[in-house]
């Protein structure tokens, strides 16, 4: 009998950023498809709740330090991760940060901060990672990025120039590392609630203007996402590579609040 879809029984998964928000959502749901799980934080005692979270579903796990803004914290990580899980088949590149500030304000330290994680961090950790795949013939590479890849927001300069960038990353290293077996996807969701944004999403107004503005009329929701990162990190997604999977409800698509109702047909 063949393998049921979606299916990652067998597989290693490494999730980056997992103390908290949207890293802990994308291990859950690789976990319920079968993965193993490492995780990482750059305080690795502040897993331990979701460790044995994801253990009770029966799924090995490891949990390392790292910071993404240390090219030795990087090497460091991915080889520990080895030695407890043997090898990584998945990697989920989302450790990442913001600063929202207007652009004149944003400081040089501002923009270091942001383009180390986001950016920078993302590439080293693909490169840590890619000669454990490539060696074996194997692997799946998803980086995190963001509606901000398409579409540009006042006060999140950096931000955007990290997230596009993550974009370009991505079609690059599909193009290097696709003969050896190795696709590399960017997922980016739109407009979710997490400890980064809380604070916007306590303001009534903007979030029906926010809602206004999207096709589907809501925020994403974190179940929205389990979907989509399962498929990128299946054998079901073989022939897919460098892509950019929007997660957004629509709001790329370029829509405007509605001010009058739209003419009838």
């Amino acid at each position: 009998m063949s393998s049921p879809f979606f299916s990652l029984a067998g597989k290693v998964a490494f999730i980056t950023g997992t103390s908290r928000g949207l890293g802990q959502h994308f291990a859950r749901a690789l976990a319920q498809a079968g993965a193993d799980i490492a995780m990482s934080s750059r305080d690795a005692s502040k897993l331990d709740g979701f460790r044995k979270e994801i253990e009770a579903l029966g799924r090995r796990t490891c949990a390392v330090a790292l910071d993404v803004r240390e090219g030795a914290s990087i090497k460091a990580a991915v080889a520990e991760v080895e030695r407890q899980m043997g090898r990584i088949d998945i990697l989920v590149n989302n450790a990442g940060c913001n600063i929202r500030k207007p652009a004149l304000e944003v400081t040089w330290e501002d923009w270091n901060t942001i383009l180390d994680t986001n950016l920078r961090g993302t590439f080293f950790t693909a490169q840590a990672v890619a000669p454990g795949m490539i060696a074996r013939g194997y692997g799946r590479i998803i980086n995190i990025g963001s509606v901000t890849c398409v579409a540009g927001y006042a006060g999140l300069a950096p931000y955007g120039a990290s997230r596009g960038g993550v974009k370009q990353l991505t079609m690059s290293l599909a193009d290097d590392w696709g003969r050896h077996g190795v696709t590399v996807n960017c997922l980016a969701p739109g407009w979710f609630k997490t400890a980064q944004n809380a604070v916007l999403y306590e303001q009534k107004e903007w979030v029906e203007y926010l809602c206004d503005r999207i096709p589907l009329k809501r925020p994403g929701a974190a179940d929205d996402l389990a979907g989509p990162v399962v498929f990128l990190a299946s054998e079901e997604s073989r022939y897919v590579t460098g892509q950019t999977l929007l997660v957004d409800g629509g709001i790329s698509t370029g829509a405007t609040r509605a001010t009058v109702a739209p003419p009838k047909a």
